[in-house]
């Protein structure tokens, strides 16, 4: 089996709709961290209000690592690099980093589906600022989606992945 085909970044960058499409392109199945864990517990907002950040982290761990044991097309949540055993297990897939800019990110972050943000773009911003050296760091590809289709980015990924 060959490794999974990861998309990091920051909210809003387009991680799982570009990951919907590569996936198609590859043949492969999709994988979104996020949507693993809305299944398994229920809307992330309220695992946050609940039970707070740290719970919330553990879950996320856990799908992480059962996402990564595929072959999948993988979307990790933007702050799953927040976890160094995380970042230690994606030395060995490909990595994909997906960023965006503040302005073209505006539009995309949805009203009140965000726990962590809740002052807008300004929220967002801070928290990019605060994971952006991580997703550099995990990275074997850096693509920005700002300005850019998402069909377009996936060919893109889907070039780069079966180089």
């Amino acid at each position: 089996m060959s490794p999974a085909l990861v998309l990091v970044g920051p909210m809003g960058a387009g991680k799982t709709k570009v990951g919907r499409r590569v996936a198609r392109l590859l043949g492969r199945e999709f994988t979104d961290t996020d949507k693993m864990i809305v299944a398994d517990h229920g809307p992330i907002a309220a695992i946050f209000a609940e039970h707070g950040e740290p719970y919330f982290r553990r879950l996320e761990r856990e799908a992480v690592v059962r996402a990564l044991s595929t072959d999948d097309v993988v979307s990790l949540g933007g702050g799953a690099v927040l976890d160094a055993s995380t970042c230690a297990d994606l030395a060995s897939q490909r990595v994909v980093y997906l960023t965006v800019s503040a302005r073209a990110v505006e539009g995309r972050l949805g009203e009140g589906k965000r726990p962590l943000i809740r002052n807008g773009v300004s929220d967002w911003q801070r928290i990019f600022d605060e994971r952006r050296a991580l997703y550099e760091e995990v990275a074997d590809l850096e693509i920005d989606t700002s300005h850019r289709p998402f069909d377009g980015i996936a060919e893109e990924v889907a070039a780069w992945a079966t180089t």
